[in-house]
């Protein structure tokens, strides 16, 4: 939750002059800080007609005068007041309807009860009264909330205030004085007769607010479906209504407001361009999205789509945005923007940016991928405005210089920090310490982060956290979408006798074309030919990406054969290959001059050649895929993420040519496939480190005849069986981007070659016969244990997600089947199969898993034993073991004092302290009593 204002912090923020209210409500707050007794109760003389007056009085005051309390006052001061003068009026009609009701006496008749009421004097019931209306947070009106269900929390705070009166009177001497069925009825008349008479008091009241204050109005207008608008027009008009335009900035902050105005920009802002189509402006071709609304807890699961399809949807995108950021919300916890690749996150900030950059309001757009991962949050800020400015400028004299607008911090990537190798799992924490802190120095800012869907597993949720998240284009939004993209290149299509790319020839792509950057690269592929109009059948991703790499090639290079595009798409894989190793989505001409040649060229690069040097990096990265940032990156990380599986399949495929050419020779029988260029490929990364790399190799794999699969499958296994082993000569031996051990690369090679293993099978695998013979699973078991010792805890992760895996009992031996449907995770891959241990063992895994399955069937003495000999006797760290422990931690009757051994011992290893530390708090078990335990690890006598 957030914190809302109080009655009494709502007079003190609107600066109430009634003497008698300020009075009142102060010596009943200092009362329940100190007692009724050293506050001075006896004091606390206003009578409750006197204060029901006052307080009505003051409600009509403020409604009457909001335009008075808006003006001449910055963004976050006008939040502040809107949301204090909500809270007047809430208060006030409850006030206003309790004078009005019909109860079994009066109000003076309450003011004249005796002195000493049923043991309290009155004095005291009168400052604990006082204290339970006035001193408790009220609920304020938030964009993301339909009005009906403020409503709803308003009549619960009535329904509050009225057992609180209830309560009076109860201690007064005129309760004995009335009758026996009116003491009976009592609590029934005041929660009934005020709360629905004040209901209707605060529907006007509220109108009012809605009438004098845009901001009000706004939060009406999330709920009701806009026309079609693109560019976030309507967040334009609407920031416009709430203040003016700002003139007159400083010259740094111009700078920063004109840079941030990206809106005549095409809506790819990319190198090389194709010079036969015309390319949207981003202010005339971003539509504005589609997006549902969640408030995260620890139980949230936002990284699947069959949770948010639970979730709110909101109709009003761009007035949600408006709303947010005049919310009190907006300053004390981060906007989580969540979309899958494609979906329009960056493209989001660029627009929004624009827009706040000519209001009150003060955009930083901070690329994450760009700046430094470890710096803390003024760092990358002041980073990414110095390349701006020219400069790095303290974050405080930005805002300084930013004379009363408000900061709105846009940082886009946070999936480039969590998926880069770095703990940065409690980012968002951070964030909104940083918003904390700068609300302390009275520099309230607001911040919106955007990520990946899939890593919204893998950080830590602040409380009051809200996430949108992007839904794909409705079926309307692909023809706005494509009828802006043929009044853009009807004519300039005409001139080759070809037409802009239908709607109905569109939608036949499903998905793709409902994800804004998908749809785009459909109408380019279609704009070189018209070919998605000539075939109908539905395009998968990595088709579309290799047809549009190949077409573009094509027609820049005037025709060129085959062989030469293959070049041209293996020089880009290497570029992706060298980001992926590094763990980075940019990359310096430096790099790419010491690492292209290494793979593209065999490694030879003559200094003493005569022909003239190759400039590699320009060659790689003038094509309009690019963009620059500090390096070079990307248009989107997908492009990345497909050439490295498309250079995977070219060394696999160049792997099963050169065995074929080798033939039935008597030396070919001997000796060892040449698998070098593969080598390269795969062992500096695991490729399921990203995961839609595994997803574009399995859809390119389904395009490979069956029998080269099959031959690939064989050759593979040969691999894997030999990966460990030594090889005295290999080439590409330049091509070292980072500086891995031996075992580091074997791991990332053996992983690789088991997850091409299972993609180019039609059935799924079983361990027994890649790795025949005696002891295949204790082979197996040293596989895995050196994956998970040497990949990384991304490549780790990613492994484990990727390659599904079960384990089966043929004819009373065990085995281990990879790929396949069958319900797989962490804890049957890794630990049962992993362990190498007993079978026992693993049957005891088994039990561990059908407790959890079965819930609480089992007594909960019994499954702490079993967690127990699991973490002592086989050393089981999983997912599913802090899943457990966190889900036993709050199970209703648990006996904690049970569970913290098993966490002490979990804790114990400081290697993995980190890891498991951060696995069990998202599991749910409180950091606060990990600290306890973790200081006993430490401290252990004390």
């Amino acid at each position: 939750m957030i914190d809302t204002p109080s009655y009494a912090d709502a007079l003190r923020i609107l600066g109430c002059k009634d003497g008698r209210l300020v009075k009142v409500i102060g010596l009943a707050s200092e009362a329940e800080r100190t007692g009724w007794a050293l506050a001075g109760g006896t004091r606390l003389t206003t009578s409750l007609r006197d204060l029901r007056d006052g307080i009505v009085s003051y409600g009509e005051d403020v409604v009457r005068r909001m335009p008075e309390l808006k003006s001449g006052v910055n963004r976050f001061t006008r939040t502040q007041r809107l949301a204090a003068a909500h809270a007047a009026i809430v208060v006030a009609a409850w006030f206003e309807a309790l004078g009005e009701a019909k109860l079994p006496f009066t109000l003076d008749q309450l003011d004249r009860g005796d002195r000493i009421s049923h043991g309290v004097p009155t004095a005291e019931r009168h400052a604990r009264l006082v204290a339970g209306l006035l001193l408790e947070r009220l609920p304020t009106p938030e964009p993301h909330v339909p009005y009906a269900e403020t409503r709803a929390d308003v009549e619960r705070a009535y329904l509050r205030m009225s057992e609180a009166m209830t309560g009076y009177v109860g201690g007064l001497s005129v309760w004995d004085e009335l009758a026996v069925e009116d003491q009976l009825a009592l609590p029934r008349l005041l929660s009934e007769g005020p709360t629905a008479h004040a209901l209707r008091i605060y529907d006007e009241d509220y109108r009012s607010l809605a009438l004098d204050s845009h901001e009000f109005g706004v939060r009406s207008l999330v709920t009701e479906r806009p026309q079609p608008a693109t560019a976030l027009s309507r967040v334009a008009w609407l920031l416009a209504e709430l203040a003016p335009p700002r003139v007159g900035d400083r010259p740094m902050i111009h700078q920063v407001r004109m840079a941030a105005n990206a809106l005549d920009q095409p809506l790819l802002l990319a190198g090389k361009l194709p010079e036969d189509v015309y390319l949207p402006l981003l202010g005339e071709g971003y539509l504005s999205p589609r997006c549902r609304v969640a408030e995260l807890s620890r139980e949230s699961s936002p990284a699947e789509r069959s949770w948010w399809d639970r979730q709110r949807l909101l109709p009003d995108a761009e007035a949600f945005l408006v709303g947010h950021l005049t919310s009190l919300r907006a300053t004390q916890t981060p906007l989580l923007v969540l979309g899958e690749p494609g979906s329009g996150k960056t493209k989001l900030t660029e627009v929004l940016g624009a827009r706040l950059a000519r209001s009150e309001f003060l955009p930083f757009r901070v690329e994450l991928r760009a700046v430094r991962a470890l710096a803390d949050l003024d760092g990358q800020i002041e980073q990414a405005v110095g390349e701006v400015l020219g400069q790095e400028v303290p974050y405080a004299d930005l805002v300084a210089a930013g004379d009363g607008a408000m900061p709105v911090i846009l940082l886009d990537g946070f999936d480039e920090l969590v998926q880069g190798g770095l703990s940065r799992y409690d980012y968002l924490e951070r964030v909104r310490e940083f918003q904390a802190r700068e609300a302390a120095l009275g520099r309230p800012v607001a911040v919106i982060v955007t990520s990946r869907t899939v890593v919204a597993d893998r950080v830590r949720f602040p409380d009051g956290l809200l996430a949108l998240q992007l839904l794909p284009f409705d079926d309307d939004q692909v023809r706005q979408w494509l009828d802006i993209w043929d009044q853009a290149n009807r004519g300039l299509l005409a001139r080759r006798d070809l037409k802009p790319l239908p709607a109905q020839a569109a939608l036949v792509h499903g998905e793709m074309a409902r994800q804004p950057l998908l749809l785009l690269l459909l109408a380019l592929y279609d704009a070189g030919g018209n070919a998605l109009q000539h075939d109908h059948g539905p395009l998968r991703r990595s088709r579309l990406y290799e047809v549009l790499l190949r077409d573009y090639t094509e027609r820049e290079t005037g025709g060129a054969r085959r062989v030469v595009i293959d070049q041209e798409l293996v020089l880009l894989g290497a570029v992706a290959l060298s980001m992926l190793a590094r763990g980075s989505q940019v990359i310096t001409d430096e790099q790419l001059d010491r690492d292209l040649p290494a793979l593209c060229h065999g490694g030879e690069d003559d200094q003493d050649d005569e022909e003239e040097r190759v400039d590699w990096a320009r060659k790689a990265t003038e094509r309009f895929f690019f963009v620059r940032r500090k390096g070079h990156a990307f248009l989107h990380s997908t492009f990345g993420e497909f050439l490295v599986a498309w250079l995977t399949l070219y060394a696999l495929r160049d792997l099963d040519r050169r065995r074929r050419l080798a033939g039935d020779e008597p030396l070919a029988v001997v000796q060892a496939v040449d698998d070098d260029l593969l080598y390269a490929v795969t062992s500096h990364s695991c490729l399921a480190e990203r995961g839609p790399t595994v997803g574009f190799i399995v859809e390119l794999l389904e395009e490979v005849p069956a029998a080269v699969r099959a031959r690939c499958a064989e050759l593979l296994a040969g691999l894997l069986r030999r990966a460990l082993h030594e090889r005295t000569r290999r080439h590409f031996t330049g091509f070292r981007p980072v500086r891995h051990t031996v075992t580091r690369r074997l791991a990332a090679y053996s992983a690789n070659l088991t997850l091409l293993i299972v993609a180019v099978s039609d059935e799924p695998v079983a361990v027994s016969s890649i790795l025949p013979g005696p002891g295949h699973l204790e082979r197996w078991s040293a596989l895995t244990h050196l994956w998970k010792g040497q990949l990384g805890a991304e490549g780790w992760a990613g492994l484990v997600t990727a390659l599904s895996a079960h384990r089966v009992v043929v004819d009373g031996e065990e085995d281990v089947v990879l790929g396949g449907t069958e319900p797989s995770g962490m804890g049957d891959v890794v630990v049962a199969v992993a362990t190498g241990h007993a079978p026992r063992h693993r049957r005891l895994l088994d039990l561990l898993l059908r407790a959890l399955g079965e819930g609480q069937a089992l007594p909960f003495r019994d499954r702490v034993g079993i967690l127990d000999e699991l973490l002592r006797t086989v050393a089981v760290r999983s997912p599913a073991m802090h899943q457990a422990l966190g889900a036993m931690w709050h199970e209703e009757g648990a006996d904690r004092a049970a569970i913290k051994p098993l966490l002490r011992a979990m804790l114990a290893d400081p290697a993995d302290r980190m890891a498991t530390w951060e696995q069990l708090v998202k599991s749910g078990v409180p950091e606060s009593a990990l600290w306890e335990i973790h200081q006993d690890v430490l401290h252990p006598d004390g």
